[in-house]
C-alpha cells in the first residue's frame, strides 16, 4: 500500500520575518489611534464630571439666595488655595456625596489627572519638578481634580505688588453678565495653566514654574456648558510668571475669570 501522508511544511525564515514585520507595521498604525481614543474617552468623562458638578453648584446657589459656594478670602494670601478648593465641601451633598472627602469621590476625579508640577503648592521651593501622582489624591484641593473660580475681585498684596484677583467669590450667579464666557469651574491644571490632556514640550518643570501658554483644559461656565479650550498665560505678568487666574485673557480667548 502507498503511503499518501505528506509532511507538513512550516514557514520559512523569510516568511516568518515578513509576518513579524507586518505585525510591527500594524501595531505602529494602531497605537496612535488607541492612544487618541483613550484621551478622547478621558475628556468625555471629565466633561461629564464638570457638567454634573456645575449643576450641583447651581443647586447650592439656588438654596443660598443665589450666592456662590465660597468661603471668602478675608486676608488670604494669593497663594491660598482655599477659595478655589472649599466649594466642594459646601455643595457636594447636591451631587450625592456625604461625609468627609476622600480619593474615593470619583465624580471629582479627572481620569487624565496623573501628574502635576510641585510649584502648585504654596510652600514649594525651587527646583520644581513633576510629581507623577494625582491632585485628586491630595487633600490640598479637598481630593478634587477640579477648582472653583475663586478670585474675589479685590486687590491683594503679593510681595511689593498689588494685584486684583478676578473671580466668582461673593458673586450672585444671576448678576454675571457674560454667562457663556465666565468660568465657574475648571480642571485645576487650568488655573496655572498646564494640561493633563495635551502635555506640551513647553510644560517642563523649571525653577520658575511649569506653566505654559495655550495649555488645553476642560472648563465649565456659569451658563452650564462645558468646553475644551486653550488657557492664556503671560510669562511677563507681574509679579513674574504669575498663574493664569490672576488676570483675564485677551478677547480672542473663549473665557474670562471676571464676572463683569
Amino acid at each position: 500500500m502507498k503511503n499518501n501522508f505528506k509532511v507538513a511544511e512550516g514557514f520559512s525564515l523569510i516568511e516568518l520575518l515578513m509576518v513579524i514585520a507586518s505585525i510591527g507595521v500594524l501595531a505602529a498604525l494602531l497605537l496612535p489611534v488607541l492612544s487618541a481614543s483613550k484621551h478622547k474617552a478621558q475628556q468625555t468623562v471629565c466633561t461629564s464630571n464638570l457638567r454634573q458638578i456645575n449643576l450641583g453648584v447651581r443647586m447650592y446657589s439656588d438654596d443660598a439666595r443665589d450666592a456662590s459656594p465660597s468661603v471668602g478670602w478675608s486676608g488670604a494670601a494669593l497663594t491660598n488655595v482655599a477659595p478655589y478648593a472649599a466649594y466642594k465641601a459646601l455643595m457636594k451633598n447636591y451631587v450625592g456625596l456625604n461625609g468627609q472627602s476622600s480619593p474615593r469621590d470619583k465624580l471629582f476625579a479627572c481620569p487624565a489627572d496623573t501628574f502635576y508640577p510641585t510649584c502648585v503648592f504654596p510652600d514649594a521651593t525651587p527646583p520644581f519638578h513633576f510629581m507623577h501622582k494625582s491632585l485628586h489624591d491630595d487633600p490640598i484641593l479637598d481630593f478634587s481634580s477640579y477648582a472653583f473660580n475663586g478670585g474675589d475681585n479685590a486687590s491683594h498684596k503679593l510681595g511689593t505688588n498689588s494685584l486684583q484677583v478676578t473671580g466668582m467669590t461673593g458673586i450672585r450667579l444671576s448678576s454675571v453678565k457674560k454667562t457663556a464666557r465666565t468660568v465657574l469651574l475648571l480642571e485645576a491644571s487650568g488655573l496655572a495653566p498646564w494640561s493633563w490632556h495635551d502635555p506640551s514640550s513647553h510644560g517642563v518643570a523649571r525653577d520658575d514654574g511649569a506653566y505654559y501658554n495655550d495649555a488645553k483644559n476642560i472648563v465649565s461656565f456659569v451658563d452650564g456648558h462645558v468646553r475644551y479650550i486653550k488657557m492664556f498665560w503671560n510669562p511677563g505678568r507681574p509679579p513674574g510668571h504669575g498663574p493664569a487666574w490672576l488676570y483675564d485673557p485677551p478677547p480672542s480667548y473663549d473665557y474670562q475669570w471676571s464676572p463683569d
